[in-house]
């Protein structure tokens, strides 16, 4: 075997899914797999092991495939931080900001990255599933693309095309892309698979074979909805949505335009004595609201900006004195000091922006990145808990004299005097069990027996039974020899 390359008719059709359900139905036939996406955009990232940061969706297939996430998954990441820039990502690694135009130019010369990295998957493992980003349909992009039909004629895989018939028109997604593709890309599609299907499979059953007679391409199944995603980490912002529990602890996530790292809540989502809200622009901070997180973000000034227009400023200083809690994750805790400073436009415009004052504590933009995995202690609980910081700036105050959390002795984060503002660098610390217990406890949370990393794995294996339900998963690990 080598590599096998899912592309889709569109962004969010599900192909990340797919491929992590793929690759832990090839792992548990015995095969050495790996995941691979050549470009992928976004703000919710993973860091590996060796310091690097890859694409959320890569790290969840990498869990799949029993593999520990590494850069060569995913050598090229595009974070935005506006509407017509992003941070670029190579190898793990920040080399630029650059604007959509000046990324066009740029392209070319990431190829060589994205295909060393694919050399050493393929020479490690016996497969590598490849993921490819938005569609091959937009051919304005072909020229020097790196994400789907250019990767693929570099590296000589082949193509299944996944549609979305949820969102409508599947039968159009696939014919019309096959319409508009070069022919020797659309040469380079095996096979079509229709994803997302809700109710009777048999129904569509026409347009199934429809879609084969005008296309030429071999189906290789219908997949229902999975009913289970949820439990899954998504990577677009869109994908977002409100916890499924309606439990007595109401915890509400503002939805920052810029977004980042907003795994956090998702083992929160699952604790069925909490209710999370991941509350929209146009709406305010609900006043029954026992925790308003503000999360990681990608334009920490910008955002605050946001915040403003929306008037949620004043719903937090409201809430805050009405003896509600506030938590800040990495922007959102340079978010609650008392100013934001960007001399150097490192996210944006270069500038000062006031803070929400709820704690004493200025940050200013700038250094490198910091990029690693960590082992914390918190301060009050004198809990461990594993986590990782992925973030620029310094933040200096009087009140991280009340630390968060230590790592190597040393004080994270700060708190505010009477206990209820706290803000902390670190993500991923409530995918562990104990500490999210007690910390949920100490906020006057309901606290259940949620096993939060075993029922990913259950989860895992259920989307691969679904999988190998639905599809041929044998024709399309065949393809790949």
């Amino acid at each position: 075997m080598t590599a096998l390359m899912l592309q889709g008719t569109g962004s969010n059709v599900g192909k990340s899914m797919l491929v992590a359900g793929l690759c832990r139905a090839a792992r548990r036939r015995g095969i050495s797999v790996a995941p691979f996406k050549p470009q992928n955009m976004s703000n919710n990232a993973a860091v590996a092991g060796d310091g690097s940061e890859i694409g959320r969706a890569q790290a969840l297939q990498a869990r799949a495939c029993g593999l520990a996430p590494h850069s060569d998954m995913n050598p090229v990441l595009l974070k935005p931080e506006s509407e017509t820039g992003a941070q670029v990502i190579v190898q793990g690694k920040r080399v630029a900001t650059a604007r959509a135009g000046a990324y066009a130019r740029l392209k070319p010369q990431l190829l060589g990255a994205v295909t060393g990295s694919f050399a050493r998957l393929k020479a490690a493992h016996d497969l590598v599933i490849v993921e490819g980003a938005g569609s091959p349909a937009e051919i304005n992009l072909r020229r020097n693309d790196i994400a789907n039909m250019g990767f693929a004629e570099a590296a000589g895989v082949p193509v299944v095309l996944c549609g979305d018939i949820d969102r409508g028109g599947v039968i159009a997604q696939i014919v019309g892309t096959q319409a508009v593709l070069d022919p020797a890309d659309a040469g380079r599609v095996a096979g079509f698979l229709i994803n997302k299907f809700r109710g009777d499979p048999a129904l569509f059953e026409d347009g199934y074979r429809a879609v084969e007679a005008r296309t030429g391409w071999r189906g290789f199944g219908v997949v229902p909805w999975f009913p289970e995603a949820w439990r899954l980490p998504a990577e677009d912002a869109l994908d977002i949505a409100d916890g499924p529990h309606r439990g007595a602890f109401h915890v509400v996530c503002l939805r920052l335009a810029r977004i980042a790292n907003f795994d956090d809540l998702d083992p929160l989502s699952q604790e069925p004595g909490v209710r999370v809200t991941m509350l929209p622009p146009g709406r305010p901070i609900p006043a029954d609201a026992d925790l308003v997180i503000l999360p990681g973000s990608k334009s920490t000034r910008g955002d605050l900006d946001l915040i403003r227009r929306e008037g949620w400023d004043i719903d937090i200083l409201a809430h805050h004195r009405r003896g509600g809690r506030v938590l800040g994750l990495c922007g959102g805790y340079q978010m609650l000091g008392r100013s934001v400073s960007d001399p150097q436009g490192i996210e944006g415009l270069p500038g000062d922006t006031p803070g929400l004052g709820l704690l004493d504590l200025t940050t200013v933009m700038g250094g490198d990145k910091s990029l690693r995995e960590v082992t914390a202690r918190h301060d009050t609980l004198d809990l461990p808990f594993a986590g990782y910081e992925i973030h620029i700036g310094r933040t200096e105050g009087p009140d991280r004299a009340r630390p968060f959390a230590r790592i190597d002795g040393k004080p994270e984060g700060a708190v505010s005097a009477d206990g209820r503002v706290t803000g902390s660098y670190l993500h991923g610390m409530f995918a562990e069990d104990a500490f999210r217990g007690a910390w949920l406890a100490a906020q006057g949370a309901p606290v259940s027996d949620l096993a939060y990393e075993a029922t990913l794995d259950l989860t895992l294996d259920a989307l691969a039974d679904h999988l190998e339900a639905h599809l041929d998963v044998e024709g399309l690990l065949a393809l790949a020899r």
